[in-house]
């Protein structure tokens, strides 16, 4: 018996593997860099509407060391699909992903063409952003790793789903060749190497890892590497902490103060929320787990001023007061949507998202 792993980014059985037999490491891959990508799908008006148009923006509404930008697809039926993919590594602890894309919906070039349009949903997800130097050793006893929960993901064409599907076509004929033939699974990582998939994802290399040093740095050298040297230059640059650990305490930042919502281009999050059409059976044990429940009150909200209450796209975590008054962390799992950014983010990582009980989650039909 084979079994192929392929449960999507920050897959939960899958970084249980890779820790428990050290496969990155037996990869010679670097830790894996990840982004969140918030979304929402738009109808608007017909007069606005050019079915197969894309706009890819990059920077604004994020400050100069933050690495994110938007797309906004026109797609069929007078619908758009507009989001902001914002990188983990941000070393801001006030900074708001949710709020920063309400911001964007603001811009000039996008504000006219969301007017007098509905949003029909809204939902997050986040994104390997890893690419080449991140890419684990896939096999393990029994079976392998495929697709984004390996990290194929191609960061500067923020596409995946080509090399998720090959890779489950390599791993695919490597399980029938080891059933029917008796071969090592290991063919499943040769023929990887051997494979489209590896030159992509290796002339992309060095485009992710250029933004450490800011937005015009990394424009000047992606575009060289990209435009000159077309991904084959002699050197392959490193990320730089892991997302966690990027994340500066409070006093060295001010906090930002974002603009309220307007109710019509930009909304508070319970509204967006009820756009996702999350929904988790409310007597099941949480899905969201403390490693040690006393992190947030000692050491998250007096050090980064409880970054879990910003990072979360769907207010699962929110610090009240208790009984005495203190401030408590509580988490409401019911309104997760499964981005599973608290379990990358968190700066002790002390949150471990865990697969709910009767696949409860976001509802999405269109996103």
């Amino acid at each position: 018996r084979i079994t192929l792993l392929a449960e999507g980014c920050r897959g939960s059985l899958s970084e249980k593997i890779l820790k428990k037999f050290n496969l990155r490491e037996k990869g010679n891959g670097q830790h894996q860099t990840y982004a969140l990508g918030i979304k929402e799908v738009w109808e608007i008006d017909g007069g606005k509407h050019k079915p197969g148009d894309v706009l890819h923006t990059l920077g604004w509404p994020l400050d100069q060391k933050t690495y994110g930008g938007s797309f906004l697809y026109h797609m069929n039926d007078r619908q758009v699909s507009i989001g902001l993919v914002v990188a983990l590594n941000y070393h801001n602890t006030f900074l708001n992903p949710y709020e920063e894309f309400q911001k964007l919906k603001h811009h000039p070039a996008i504000k006219p063409m969301l007017e007098g349009g509905t949003v029909l949903q809204y939902g997050a997800r986040t994104l390997n952003e890893g690419g080449f130097q991140s890419i684990p050793y896939p096999v393990f006893p029994g079976g392998a790793i495929v697709g984004c929960s390996a990290g194929f993901l191609n960061v500067p064409k923020i596409k995946g789903t080509h090399t998720a599907m090959k890779s489950g076509m390599l791993a695919a004929e490597a399980t029938f060749r080891v059933l029917n033939e008796g071969s090592s699974m290991e063919i499943y990582w040769d023929n990887l190497k051997n494979s489209w998939i590896w030159e992509e994802l290796y002339r992309a290399r060095n485009y992710r890892p250029a933004f450490e040093y800011g937005l015009i740095p990394g424009l000047g050298i992606s575009a060289l590497e990209h435009y000159l040297l077309k991904g084959k230059a002699p050197f392959t640059l490193k990320h730089g902490k892991p997302d966690h650990e990027a994340t500066n305490v409070a006093k060295s930042h001010r906090p930002i103060h974002y603009p309220k919502p307007d109710g019509v281009l930009s909304f508070d999050v319970p509204t967006s929320l009820h756009r996702s059409n999350t929904n988790h059976e409310h007597d099941q044990p949480p899905h969201l787990r403390l490693r040690d429940p006393k992190i947030p009150e000692l050491v998250n909200l007096p050090e980064y001023a409880g970054p879990e209450s910003r990072y979360c796209p769907a207010r699962v975590y929110e610090y009240i007061p208790n009984e005495d008054g203190q401030p408590k962390l509580q988490i409401n799992a019911q309104n997760c949507l499964h981005c599973k950014a608290c379990d990358i983010k968190d700066p002790k990582q002390n949150i471990e998202w865990t697969v709910p009980e009767g696949g409860g989650g976001p509802g999405y039909s269109v996103m």
